[in-house]
């Protein structure tokens, strides 16, 4: 019995990969927690793009109150985060952007913290996070598109909530995937017990590619 106990739990960490989960004694059925590093992953992305809100929040106000304000990443053509800020589409639903950025990636880090206290969450709470940072990279590579090609304009601040968001909804996926919240074939979840970390540096070096080819005149000038 012992034996098969620990061959049950050796099958139980493999098919978790380096998500490693630790089930606590006596969890409740449908209640899945997370690893250390996935929860401090969180923690880390979702601060970075709590910062790139609250900056950008208050430069908005600031400009708001004198048209003329030049924001500090303002710092040439290109890189340029009053262009940002003074378009359409820096205040999508009505009110400036960047607060839907501070109430979600406050979510996220709570989320983290409360994981690295020993949380366990229910399969729908995945799914529902996973939700919700697939509406956040979505509305990221909007912004990407309206930034590069309908505005001319990059903003430093923003480029720094982009790259947390698509951190946090691969990594957020993959965990989903690999503890068969999300169903999925063995072949993906055994690529992304392995291999989780090429999806977020493909997604950014391509982003990264598109930016440079934008605006290559001006870059090597």
């Amino acid at each position: 019995m012992a034996a098969a106990s620990t061959g049950y739990r050796s099958a139980r960490e493999a098919a978790d990969g380096i998500d490693g989960i630790d089930d606590a004694e006596g969890e409740k059925p449908g209640v899945q927690g997370a690893s250390r590093a996935f929860a401090l992953l969180l923690v880390v992305t979702g601060a970075a793009g709590l910062l790139a809100a609250w900056v950008i929040t208050i430069d908005k106000f600031k400009l708001l109150e004198d048209p003329d304000f030049t924001p500090g990443c303002s710092l040439n053509p290109v890189v340029s985060c009053g262009n940002i800020m003074k378009s359409a589409q820096a205040s999508v639903f009505g009110f400036p952007n960047p607060m839907l950025g501070l109430a979600a990636y406050s979510v996220v880090v709570a989320i983290g913290v409360g994981l690295l206290a020993g949380a366990r969450y229910r399969g729908w709470f995945w799914l529902g996070l996973n939700a919700g940072t697939l509406f956040g990279v979505g509305f990221c590579t909007w912004l990407q598109y309206q930034s590069l090609y309908s505005i001319n304009s990059l903003c430093l601040w923003c480029s720094l909530a982009w790259v947390a968001t698509i951190l946090m909804f691969w990594y957020v996926t993959a965990h989903t995937v690999r503890t068969g919240v999300l169903p999925a074939p063995a072949a993906l979840r055994g690529f992304l017990a392995e291999f989780t970390w090429v999806l977020p540096v493909l997604h950014i070096g391509i982003i990264g590619m598109l930016i440079l080819a934008r605006w290559w005149d001006f870059w090597t000038s």
